[in-house]
């Protein structure tokens, strides 16, 4: 499974991004696929997950900010990022994970939140 992100930018406080993610390969066997982000000088966090059936569940720190949904027909996850913070700034990487457990991750996207 490849995976190709999109969407990342410069935005100021308080704006909005949509980030893309397509897959392609075996996406047959692609159960879940989320996003998550790296901070400068921290660790990669979850950020969002949506199943294939299309329960989601959020970090605490984005719910109600931000919305996860996910196309199957065309293999593409995407996050609608409104109301951003400075401290959203991260590469945002997605992720798939397949009903094998294997994950595989996109090579990741720069979201900027500064004025």
């Amino acid at each position: 499974v490849q995976l190709q992100a999109s969407g990342g930018g410069l935005v100021q406080p308080g704006g909005s991004l949509r980030l893309s993610c397509v897959a392609s390969g075996s996406t047959f066997a692609i159960k879940d696929m989320g996003w998550y982000r790296t901070a400068p000088g921290k660790q990669r966090e979850l950020v969002a997950t949506v199943a294939r059936g299309g329960s989601r569940s959020y970090a605490d720190s984005v719910k109600g900010r931000f919305t996860i949904s996910r196309d199957n027909a065309k293999n593409s996850v995407y996050l609608q990022m409104n109301s951003l913070k400075p401290e959203d700034t991260a590469v945002y990487y997605c992720n798939a994970k397949l009903i094998t457990s294997i994950l595989y991750w996109g090579q990741g996207t720069l979201v900027t939140v500064s004025s």
